[in-house]
């Protein structure tokens, strides 16, 4: 597949906005490395990984589903035999009258044979359903699965919406294929087969004439293959932007009204709602080429019928009945064939659907545990950054060159400028990322060399922007540690000062709050993720502009509380308020990816650099 970076997201510690003054072609904005059509041939190695899925249950239910489907050809192929013995023996046999009582035994045995062929296909079409959504349910469980796996730089270059397309989308399009597809492909084969072998028993020359058209046939669609293939893909690749971009609509609302925006992106939407119309037209148009091929072949072969084999009842090669028969066997014969062409239709769109699902499921991530990782088990807090370089983008570098010792139970303050590189040393703490140059050392050892669950165990994160999950507020709290009990939840709400106000809400710890938590205010989210982080009670604490949207009377509160709460913990904190930084421990000063000072507050001011600069700017900003 031919990968392209996005267009607009690139560093994310960088401001990404546009000028307002310059125009831009916003049709860029959705061109990710994983909506490109793929170049590749049809490859048949998916089929065969999809097959994996249908393994856990060929002992349990394919038996079933197999004696069905072959009971069921059986009937079908049976019943126009029976008619044509009926015509020729109890109808009009060639001498003597007609028999009424062979009639009716025909007649009985065809009701038997419709009545096995209903309860046959009855059972089959349950079976395979049952088998489908368990398969489609395994699928959709393995992707969701991996991508909790995944690195953050994975979810940087993709909108939320384009992953979302892949486990939904994609993979309910492969539903078909499950749930009746490859029966529904086996049942044909086998029927063709079988009327392919009946038609030459009954008369080798009538059927080799009718059948002479299969591969002329067979000749023209396969010139359609690869054109309906780039279609659907095309139809995925549209859909997958389209639900990023209302991924996104949704979720920027209120930037959208609040810069008055609606019109353009109204007109943003339908231009990508048009692409993906026409796309599905296209596609649908090119998959429904298939069938006037078919048709014209089955009319053509209709027409063989009729005249030659016309010319052997006159010859009396043949009878009346066989000739009933064999033209039966033929309109059988062209059903399945449409129905395989249809079939290879729907296996494109699936196989189109499975590569953009395997290629997820295939995505290594590039922060993985080692083979010989170990558990970090009751950490002292002593870290280590030693010679940290890295970079987001390639020739980019965020860090150029960190060293920074930090000892256990230490407060750490980093402050300087956006873009400086704070935020990034607390993700490569965090192994969100792993640097390009250098180590980052706990107790001394290689982070990387530590399990990831077991090394984010031991940390507690609290950010500005605080996600808030569908739910109760105490489920969101006990987020931070799953079996804590009801009166642990409660005081961790309390150490923060959070229970003041939960408690007057109408139901308290059990209020319900929608997505992300539009129902509380920035400040009551931030108190949340507080008590969340607290509640885990990790020997690493990071506070990354975790009071920027309280009050200062709830900040005033807080900073009592963290005297007690941070006491023999390792933290870090960033923040621009001078009340949040001035008692920690060790203040570092960052610009542009280096340290430019380092100590604590008394001693920063003392020596008139960049820090005294920062809060002199500070005070200037407060008084003026």
């Amino acid at each position: 597949m031919n990968k392209q970076e996005p267009v607009q997201y690139s560093n994310p510690q960088q401001d990404t906005s546009s000028s307002a003054s310059g125009k831009k072609d916003t049709t860029e904005r959705f061109v990710y490395q994983d909506d490109e059509v793929m170049e590749k041939p049809f490859d048949w190695s998916q089929l065969k990984r999809l097959g994996v899925y249908l393994k856990p249950y060929s002992k349990q239910l394919l038996p079933i589903v197999i004696l069905m489907m072959v009971l069921g050809t059986i009937t079908r192929l049976a019943i126009p035999f029976i008619i044509s013995q009926a015509i020729d023996k109890a109808i009009a046999p060639a001498a003597g009258d007609p028999s009424v009582r062979l009639l009716l035994i025909y007649a009985g045995v065809m009701l038997v044979l419709y009545l096995i062929q209903w309860g046959a296909n009855t059972f089959r079409i349950r079976y395979t359903n049952i088998i489908g959504q368990r398969v489609i349910y395994d699928i959709r469980h393995d992707i969701f699965k991996h991508i909790q796996k995944l690195s953050f730089n994975f979810f940087d270059k993709r909108p939320a919406g384009s992953v979302l397309v892949r486990v939904t989308n994609d993979v309910n399009s492969l539903q078909d294929l499950f749930t009746n597809g490859v029966v529904n492909v086996l049942i044909d084969c086998v029927q063709l087969v079988g009327i392919m072998i009946i038609l030459l028993s009954l008369n080798f020359k009538l059927g080799l004439a009718v059948m002479i058209t299969v591969p002329l046939m067979f000749l023209v669609s396969t010139s359609l293959r690869k054109k309906i293939r780039r279609a659907w893909q095309d139809v995925r690749t549209k859909q997958s932007r389209l639900n990023a971009h209302l991924s996104e609509s949704i979720q920027g609302i209120r930037v959208t009204q609040a810069f008055t925006q609606e019109k353009e992106n109204i007109g943003f939407f339908d231009k990508m709602n048009t692409e993906n119309r026409q796309s599905w037209n296209y596609a649908s148009m090119t998959n429904q080429s298939f069938g006037p091929i078919i048709e014209v072949t089955g009319a053509i072969g209709a027409f063989i019928l009729f005249f030659y084999g016309a010319h052997l009842i006159q010859s009396t090669e043949i009878t009346v009945g066989l000739f009933v028969a064999f033209a039966s066997y033929v309109g059988n014969f062209w059903e399945p064939i449409n129905r395989l062409g249809q079939m290879y239709s729907q296996l494109l769109v699936a196989m189109a659907s499975s590569e953009r699902i395997f290629e997820f499921i295939d995505m290594k991530p590039i922060v993985d545990d080692k083979e010989q990782a170990e558990n970090l088990d009751n950490i002292e807090g002593n870290i280590r950054f030693d010679n940290i370089v890295f970079e987001y983008e390639k020739g980019r570098p965020a860090l150029k060159g960190i060293s920074l010792d930090v000892h256990a139970g230490q407060s750490i303050a980093f402050v300087g400028h956006t873009g400086s590189g704070k935020s990034t040393m607390i993700n490569l703490l965090c192994r969100f990322y792993d640097p390009v140059e250098g180590r980052v050392l706990i107790d001394g050892k290689d982070i990387r060399d530590i399990h990831l669950q077991s090394l984010r165990s031991q940390i507690g994160i609290v950010l500005q922007d605080t996600f808030i999950f569908s739910g109760t507020i105490r489920d969101n709290i006990r987020f931070g540690r799953l079996d804590a009990t009801d009166e642990e939840v409660e005081i961790a709400a309390k150490a923060v000062n959070a229970h003041e106000f939960i408690a007057g809400l109408p139901d308290g710890y059990e209020t319900e709050v929608q997505e992300r938590g539009s129902v509380l205010s920035m400040g009551q989210r931030q108190l949340i993720s507080f008590a969340r982080a607290l509640l885990a009670d990790p020997r690493v604490l990071i506070l990354d502009e975790a009071t920027a949207s309280i009050d200062t009377e709830t900040e005033l509160k807080i900073q009592e509380a963290l005297k007690t709460l941070l006491f023999g913990r390792t933290s870090f904190i960033i923040a621009h308020r001078l009340s949040t930084i001035r008692h920690a421990d060790n203040i570092v000063v960052m610009d542009h990816g280096r340290i430019m000072e380092q100590g604590n507050h008394d001693e920063l001011m003392r020596h008139g650099g960049i820090y005294r600069g920062l809060i002199d700017a500070q005070f200037r900003f407060l008084s003026a």
